[in-house]
């Protein structure tokens, strides 16, 4: 069983590669969806992955 934080990993990962250098849009995206949706903790938890994508990327353009 994957922890919280791993599943959020796994999530940032998901977006690196299926939406690349657009990954931070799709985010958006989905955060102003359930923002609309008055979903606070999808909100939250996107959020999150985009914290990891961001350090992702970093990380990636680093080496």
């Amino acid at each position: 069983m994957l922890t919280r934080d791993q599943e959020l990993w796994a999530a940032a990962l998901w977006v690196e590669r299926n939406h690349g250098d657009n990954g931070l849009d799709h985010i958006a995206r989905e955060v102003e969806r359930l923002a609309a949706e008055g979903d606070e903790a999808g909100v939250a938890t996107w959020e999150a992955i985009a914290e990891r994508y961001r350090q992702l990327r970093d990380k990636t353009r680093a080496n």
